[in-house]
């Protein structure tokens, strides 16, 4: 089985994150002037684009390694089903190729990340809990 330079921690965190920015829609309605509690507070499900989640991930993914970032990127490419375990190093090769220093930007830009990020971890048998609340270093 292939090592992980990336912990199982900092994934279920990202996994965590990722689930709380998919939720994110376009504004719904751009010119509402109503206040949070007239609306049920559904205007923090718009994703204005200073959308706090993403800086939060964006922060986190950049204070990894380079070797962390390759991991992330072949892990959530690996739960995509890309490849499978036995095929890992060609994942991570891949992966290390397209480095371009954008890597939360790409990742952020799949739908399914969080998805793709759990189903990863479970082709290498492990697992995560989403009790965290708080960033792993």
């Amino acid at each position: 089985m292939p090592e992980l330079t990336v912990s199982t921690e900092q994934v279920g965190f990202l996994i965590e994150k990722a689930r709380q920015f998919d939720v994110k829609e376009g504004a719904s309605d751009p010119d509402s002037g109503s206040n949070g509690a007239d609306d049920n507070m559904i205007d923090v499900l718009d994703d204005g684009g200073g959308d706090p989640v993403v800086k939060e991930i964006t922060g986190f993914i950049n204070a990894m390694s380079e070797d962390e970032q390759i991991d992330l990127v072949a892990l959530m490419r690996l739960g995509r089903g890309d490849g499978s375990i036995v095929e890992w190093d060609d994942l991570r090769r891949e992966a290390a190729d397209g480095a371009n220093g954008r890597t939360a930007s790409y990742l952020l830009g799949e739908p399914l990340l969080s998805d793709f990020l759990a189903e990863g971890l479970d082709a290498f048998g492990l697992t995560w809990t989403d009790e965290r609340t708080t960033p792993v270093s």
